[in-house]
């Protein structure tokens, strides 16, 4: 399963904690990010992420073209609800995106837990959302 992840600035230190907690399920996918998001995750846990552009940059457009192409199973996007986003208009469209193509998304840890425990279990089948 391809997954990504992308954190804003005052949510990073969670997202260090979550793929820390969670690194025995995430390492046996491939995991993309933003690339300080990816940084910071990789550095932490020893996973191998491949880094994308900046946030800022184009990264969570390079995130929604992923998705778009069919290269995202899983969003993880930890979201500052006070962050006040200039690119709150390219968030709003990988979300967009996430809705269009039915990609599972948490945008806090209390929806990314119970997707990363249906991970591992197995219940989360990429392939009943794509052809529902």
């Amino acid at each position: 399963m391809n997954i990504a992840l992308i954190s804003h600035e005052a949510k990073h230190e969670l997202m260090i904690e979550f793929c820390i907690a969670y690194g025995g399920v995430l390492s046996h996918h491939n995991i993309c990010a933003t690339d300080l998001t990816g940084k910071l995750v990789s550095e932490a846990t020893g996973m191998k992420i491949a880094r994308l552009m900046p946030r800022e940059l184009g990264g969570d457009q390079q995130i929604s073209s992923r998705i778009s192409c069919g290269e995202v199973d899983l969003l993880l996007f930890f979201r500052d609800p006070s962050d006040n986003a200039s690119r709150a208009q390219y968030e709003a469209q990988m979300l967009r995106m996430c809705d269009m193509h039915n990609i599972p998304v948490a945008t806090n840890i209390s929806t990314a837990e119970p997707l990363i425990h249906s991970l591992s279990s197995g219940d989360l089948d990429y392939l009943t959302w794509r052809n529902s």
